[in-house]
């Protein structure tokens, strides 16, 4: 995943996501199908993300008055996501709970107490909290890494492995998302870094 063959770079930042492991004889799901799957909350999450964007695309078309109005739609339509992430939350989840370390258009990186198995499909379902951002994908294993910095600072500390993966099946408007996410968590962090310059001199 995180190769320069990538069309798209990633960004460390915390994440959640459920894992389940795909049979190996099932093929993959169509678009059509992908979208069947979404839970009702998703579904939900992902119109609204999608009409906010045409929306406000529109709206820096015109003149500087508009710029009260585009805030004002940006902060109604951040209190419906965060309505939605709620209603999300509250889903029970399928599959296993790992923590994700860093994101972007081509993928993710998860944190794992174990290996996963190379080339296997899992249907994984991802939520940004930050970000308000909840997504249905299929995801593949790249790479299995042993975290040595994580040992190295606690010998006892029992082994955890970075698992590289690469989004399998997605949907379009959702790798949109993930791209738009990962520029605004790296403009937050190069805003953070500069903070912390000007702090020290």
């Amino acid at each position: 995943m995180f190769t320069d063959s990538n069309p798209y770079f990633s960004v460390p930042h915390p994440f959640t996501a459920y894992l389940s492991p795909w049979p190996q004889h099932q093929s993959l799901p169509s678009e059509i199908a992908l979208r069947s799957m979404q839970s009702l909350g998703i579904q939900l999450l992902s119109e609204v993300k999608e009409l906010e964007a045409s929306c406000l695309l529109q709206l820096r078309h015109l003149d500087n008055e508009a710029k009260v109005v585009v805030d004002f739609l940006k902060l109604q339509s951040r209190k419906v996501d965060l309505v939605l992430q709620h209603v999300l939350e509250k889903e029970v989840q399928e599959g296993d709970k790992l923590l994700g370390c860093q994101f972007g258009g081509s993928g993710i990186r998860l944190i794992s107490p174990t290996p996963l198995p190379l080339g296997e499909h899992f249907k994984t379902t991802l939520f940004i909290h930050d970000e308000l951002i909840a997504i249905l994908c299929f995801v593949k294993v790249l790479a299995n890494h042993l975290d040595t910095t994580h040992q190295a600072a606690d010998p006892s500390a029992p082994e955890q492995y970075f698992i590289d993966l690469e989004f399998s099946k997605i949907l379009d408007a959702d790798v949109e998302q993930l791209v738009k996410a990962s520029l605004t968590v790296q403009q937050k962090q190069l805003k953070l870094r500069k903070l912390a310059r000007d702090g020290r001199e």
